[in-house]
């Protein structure tokens, strides 16, 4: 009879029936309770997170964020980056660097010159185009950012870097760690609201307001410009207040005891926590975004009275009617592709700037005579800038092709300089050389303003500590910073 031994006997079938035992059970646990339920294990966010104030790393200067979003690349030799060269070079051939960079290189004029004359404005005497008079009024109030340079020539993957910090899908957005990190200070409104559009979606839909791979209830919610704010937001008959009260506890218990059988299902709590939500909202969000109770001379200051600026003004107020009430973290979006700027270039240039410049200029003003503006960090810019070349040969139809390695970006509020210019771009517009910044400089950057390190905000992601900026390394921009 042979002896009996450890390893005698043991096959696929023992092991896995003794693997549970020991410090060896506990190790395997622990590596499958990661994979299986990453993000929602202790100390991640519980479906009640979006409505509590969380304490920020140090003392913030900013508490909530207006992101005004210029979908398609706005042209920073037209607007914000005067370059006197492109005048002295008009017409000559572009360099082989810049041709490499296109897609059609055979078909690429010389060297365009911006449609319209530059001027120093305000106190601090900055140089901003003619094609934004409303905004040249409030540069003293304004950081501008000349060197601001990104990773991509295309949208999607530049879109992608600009809201999540890579040029991936799937990742959380901006204001979903934002709102991750701090939480609401208004529980009967979402930390996080969309003011996207009515026309059209951007080019990537709704993935830059998506909460990727956190708990769902961070992602942005959409709020309707025209129209009813949210569809089914009121009930279809009014019930007496203790009828409404009785059935909402009896829907709270039930929701309860669905959640207790359905353990680690960051769905489910996303699903009831916006149920509930959308219960506290009846009341709030209708006043919210009740425009009548402005008067008239704020409207006019928006532009609501007229056509080409009332999607856009109506958009603008309800951001600052919002972060009024406390919202963390508004993003709007404009007409799809406005700034994408292929043809025809004084005509996009004039019906974009045309559309957005006396709104986003209110919206400065509303929020500076509220006392609002201080608090507010206002962040405005595309996903790149413009190449300082005709992408073709044609004279009126001349545009400009996407250029990431050198735009302009502002910011007003929140603890930012008033009426600096930060950084600059080469003799042409075409590259960041002085005093450069990323990307991902600027989501740091961002988070500083709200009191939040971007190396210390994480979210453990199967066993990796994410960030907004990712592994890459990002430095808060301090000399814009007041």
């Amino acid at each position: 009879m042979k002896p009996h031994s450890a390893a005698a006997g043991l096959n696929r079938r023992t092991f896995f029936s003794r693997i549970g035992d020991g410090l060896h059970g506990a190790a395997l646990a622990s590596l499958l309770g990661a994979d299986l339920y990453s993000g929602t294990v202790a100390g991640a966010a519980s479906r009640d997170a979006v409505s509590h104030v969380r304490e920020p790393h140090f003392e913030p200067r900013a508490t909530s964020v207006i992101h005004l979003f210029m979908n398609g690349g706005p042209s920073q030799v037209d607007l914000f980056d005067p370059k006197p060269a492109l005048e002295k070079y008009a017409g000559q051939p572009a360099p082989r660097d810049i041709l490499n960079q296109l897609e059609n290189p055979q078909q690429v004029g010389g060297f365009l010159p911006a449609p319209y004359k530059f001027a120093r404005h305000g106190e601090c005497g900055m140089d901003v185009s003619e094609a934004l008079p409303h905004l040249s009024e409030r540069v003293d109030d304004i950081t501008l950012i000349r060197s601001m340079h990104g990773e991509h020539f295309n949208h999607e993957p530049s879109l992608y870097l600009m809201h999540s910090g890579r040029t991936l899908p799937g990742r959380p957005s901006l204001g979903s760690w934002v709102v991750y990190g701090l939480g609401s200070e208004n529980r009967n409104l979402p930390g996080y609201v969309v003011l996207d559009d009515p026309k059209q979606l951007p080019v990537n839909g709704i993935q830059s307001w998506q909460a990727g791979w956190l708990p769902p209830e961070f992602q942005g919610t959409r709020f309707r410009s025209e129209g009813p704010p949210l569809l089914n937001l009121k009930p279809e008959e009014d019930l007496p207040s203790p009828l409404v009260a009785a059935e909402r506890d009896l829907l709270r218990r039930m929701d309860e005891a669905h959640r207790l059988e359905r353990p680690r299902y960051p769905q489910l709590d996303a699903r009831i926590a916006s149920y509930e939500l959308a219960a506290r909202m009846q009341v709030e969000a209708s006043d919210a975004l009740d425009l009548s109770q402005e008067s008239e001379q704020t409207k006019q200051m928006y532009g609501l009275n007229e056509e080409r600026t009332r999607s856009y003004g109506t958009r603008c107020l309800m951001a600052r009617r919002l972060v009024e009430r406390g919202v963390r973290f508004v993003q709007l979006f404009i007409e799809f592709q406005i700034w994408d700027a292929h043809s025809g270039l004084q005509k996009s240039l004039d019906y974009s700037c045309g559309k957005t410049d006396k709104p986003v200029a209110a919206l400065l003003t509303d929020l500076k005579q509220r006392g609002l503006l201080d608090k507010t960090l206002v962040l405005w810019g595309g996903e790149f800038g413009r190449m300082p070349v005709s992408q073709t040969r044609a004279g009126d139809a001349a545009g400009r092709d996407h250029g990431p390695k050198g735009f302009s970006v502002w910011m007003a509020g929140g603890g930012v300089k008033r009426g600096y210019v930060h950084g600059a771009t080469d003799e042409i517009g075409y590259h960041a050389v002085e005093n450069r910044v990323s990307v991902h400089d600027l989501h740091a950057t961002m988070l500083h303003t709200l009191g939040m390190d971007a190396r210390r905000l994480t979210y453990n992601r199967h066993g990796l500590d994410e960030r907004l900026t990712d592994q890459y390394p990002a430095r808060v921009v301090k000399e814009i910073l007041s």
